[in-house]
């Protein structure tokens, strides 16, 4: 939603925001599973947030925000690229700011496990992103048992997929960092074995 005097302009911001993104594979709020996760996403990272810089795009219509990312382990995708850019729609610039309702959101310095494409965003193409919004976004945080990764999925309402779930994988406690990279680990070698087997 668009913060700002004219709650009509907001409304109509909001909606060209939605339209914007559904265009070339995008992602709905059907609730996606782990597997489902690994096989739409080309790279998969536990990273850190160092920084961000928000802008408007060149038609200066959308505010972007770029999002720089230390990857600390590389789970699907070249294992080489460790410091790279994610670009997400929203953002801050100057007195104003566009939300994007359901979307991924990231913060410097706290850790993530990012499910990542490249796409199109309104003005930019060909950029990398979370194709799959909030569900594309794990919080690491530390818990009794260990580091659990909690979907950013759990703020907001899906549709349930097709076996009738709605909670995005782990629920409100999230899964276990460790377990979950694990799972991730093996989707993508049952992946890849399928791709050899064609």
């Amino acid at each position: 939603m668009q913060v700002c005097r004219a709650p009509l302009y907001g409304v109509l911001t909001l909606a060209l925001a939605v339209a914007a993104v559904e265009p070339s594979s995008a992602s709905t709020l059907l609730r996606q599973s782990l597997d489902g996760l690994v096989a739409g996403n080309a790279t998969i990272v536990v990273g850190q947030v160092l920084d961000a810089h928000s802008y408007w795009n060149e038609e200066g219509t959308f505010i972007l925000t770029d999002f720089r990312i230390k990857a600390t382990d590389v789970l699907k995708g070249d294992p080489k690229d460790t410091d790279f850019t994610v670009t997400l729609m929203g953002g801050s610039v100057g007195d104003l700011t566009t939300l994007i309702v359901g979307g991924a959101e990231l913060i410097p310095g706290e850790p993530y496990v990012l499910f990542l494409t490249e796409g199109d965003l309104p003005g930019v193409q060909g950029v990398r992103t979370v194709r799959d919004h909030s569900q594309g976004v794990f919080e690491v945080v530390k818990a009794r048992d260990g580091l659990r990764a909690i979907s950013q999925a759990n703020r907001h309402p899906l549709y349930p997929d097709a076996l009738g779930f709605v909670d995005p994988p782990g629920g409100a406690k999230g899964l276990l960092l460790d377990d979950m990279v694990r799972s991730i680990r093996e989707a993508v070698g049952r992946q890849n074995a399928r791709r050899e087997v064609k």
